[in-house]
């Protein structure tokens, strides 16, 4: 009887340590090919944003996205005329932070290799998924700007899985 206590005990707390069922949809809602269709600030103004140590809104709208949410990597790559353009990989995570409002957090860190992290480069990005629908996604990522908030959002669409 006690050997059956201890098993079940054991049960429920690998099954508790397991990934929330939402980050389980969210990751299924993710996989696939998506465009960056358009990038918006909180405040008006003109401003030279680097976005992820990468290159500037006008090079990363219209990019396209890659998801693998099995061995969480993709890649992006960037057309713009004007822009260093290519693809760039990275590797990804999905962390529920509230179950009770289905908020995430995007934790994103670039990589030299299709799903292999750099060993050297510890940069990483953490974005709130704001949105994930089937075919819309939309992130926001706040900074600071002379001392205030400043919220840079990028709207998504899927173009395949």
């Amino acid at each position: 009887m006690k050997k059956i206590l201890i098993l079940t005990v054991m049960a429920v707390v690998a099954f508790s340590c397991g990934t929330p069922k939402t980050v389980i949809q969210a990751k299924k809602e993710v996989k696939g090919y998506w465009s960056l269709d358009n990038i918006s600030y909180s405040e008006s103004g003109t401003f030279n944003v680097t976005i992820f140590n990468d290159t500037s809104r006008e090079c990363f709208e219209g990019s396209t996205w890659r998801f693998i949410p099995n061995n969480n990597s993709g890649l992006y790559t960037v057309n713009g005329g004007d822009c260093l353009q290519g693809d760039r990989n990275f590797i990804f995570s999905i962390q529920e932070i509230d179950q009770t409002s289905g908020l995430y957090d995007f934790l994103l860190k670039p990589t030299m290799k299709l799903g292999k992290p750099d060993k050297d480069n510890s940069i990483g990005f953490r974005v709130r998924l704001a949105q994930l629908s089937e075919n819309n996604m939309r992130w926001e990522q706040t900074v600071n700007l002379e001392g205030k908030p400043f919220t840079i959002t990028m709207n998504f669409s899927k173009i395949n899985e």
